[in-house]
């Protein structure tokens, strides 16, 4: 099965083994991967951002 293009946070956060409150600390930051806001007020994250981010991490590492 092919992974989605567009996921949800939860699905982000369970990837990326992090809490909500520490990815909100990052993405205050200026650290964290790409999200979209839906007109509904969700968020997304384009797989393609999330992988570009972790390319990122892994380089800095």
């Amino acid at each position: 099965m092919a992974r989605p293009q567009i996921l949800k946070l939860a699905e982000v956060l369970a990837e990326i083994d992090m809490s909500r409150a520490a990815f909100y600390r990052m993405r205050a930051r200026g650290q964290a991967p790409r999200l979209r806001k839906l007109p509904n007020g969700q968020i997304r994250v384009r797989r393609a951002d999330l992988d570009d981010w972790w390319e990122t991490c892994a380089n800095a590492a």
